[in-house]
């Protein structure tokens, strides 16, 4: 049940329990949806059910941290970090609307900010959207830099004619060779990603001939996709299976890659940030992000 927040009393951060969850779904669905209803935008979760297992998905995987914002007993809001690779990535942060503009949001960036540098990682980053103007405020407050404009590009390529590409489910064999792409465009590897995708059967690899030329943890928010070349990545497009979300997320100044999917039938449904704090090297390659990073 939804409680307005009036009470004076302090907020406090802590890690979530199995109890917090359905609060935390029922809070995420409606923070996103009361954002995407404000903006004109479609949900990103089609209700509280699907929010909520995408929280108690996030809580049951160890390479996660959330934390809870709660006052009073009140649950407020909640935010999560991504530690299964060699930078870390932060989200979703969502906070209940009755307790927006009270410092829930800042405070449950704090945490996972100290948690990520406790932990020694070099980097953190996020994706923010670009029509909240109050978290990219805060965001950048907090030391991120904006690096990135993202298109959410919805859809699957019309007619791509591409030849030469055979995509195919990727397997552990496959991971030196996603793992050394990765670092030859990123300067890191995402390899705690990638093993549990390919365990998932969520990755997928495009090769020409006998040479990985880019893969995939999942086409869609939750996946990351690196390319040797934009071609390489168009054959992921055009072939490898589609996550439930939104659409992928695409760096705009790929003009190439960006017109290719314009010109097969894909459309742009709104538009994102990629943010960094710490570590980041300029990519030296195709590449898509995850909703994380």
């Amino acid at each position: 049940m939804k409680t307005s927040v009036t009470s004076e009393k302090p907020i406090v951060v802590r890690p979530p329990d199995q109890r917090d969850l359905p609060e935390c779904g029922r809070i995420c669905f409606e923070a996103f949806a009361a954002l995407s209803d404000r903006h004109g935008f479609p949900h990103d979760f089609p209700n509280t059910a699907v929010a909520t297992a995408v929280v108690e998905m996030l809580f049951s995987d160890p390479g996660f941290y959330g934390v809870v914002a709660e006052r009073d007993g009140t649950i407020l809001g909640s935010n999560w970090l991504d530690e299964r690779s060699q930078i870390s990535g932060i989200g979703p942060i969502t906070i209940d609307p009755a307790a927006q503009d009270s410092g829930v949001g800042r405070r449950l960036m704090d945490a996972v900010i100290a948690r990520s540098d406790e932990r020694g990682f070099p980097g953190v980053r996020l994706v923010q959207a670009a029509h909240h103007a109050r978290s990219l405020s805060l965001y950048t407050k907090l030391g991120f830099v904006s690096r990135e404009e993202l298109a959410v590009m919805n859809g699957v390529p019309i007619d791509p004619s591409l030849d030469g590409y055979t995509v195919k489910p990727a397997t552990q064999d496959d991971l030196p060779a996603c793992n050394e792409l990765c670092v030859s465009v990123h300067g890191v590897h995402r390899d705690g990603e990638l093993r549990r995708a390919i365990s998932a059967g969520n990755a997928f690899v495009a090769k020409q001939g006998a040479k990985i030329r880019a893969y995939t943890t999942g086409l869609g928010y939750f996946g990351h996709t690196v390319g040797e070349t934009n071609e390489a990545v168009c054959a992921l497009l055009a072939e490898a299976p589609r996550m439930p979300s939104l659409g992928i997320l695409l760096p705009v100044r790929n003009y190439p890659l960006f017109r290719w999917c314009l010109d097969h039938g894909m459309r742009v449904l709104m538009t994102m940030t990629l943010m960094s704090r710490g570590l980041y090297q300029e990519p030296s390659g195709p590449y898509l992000p995850s909703i994380l990073y």
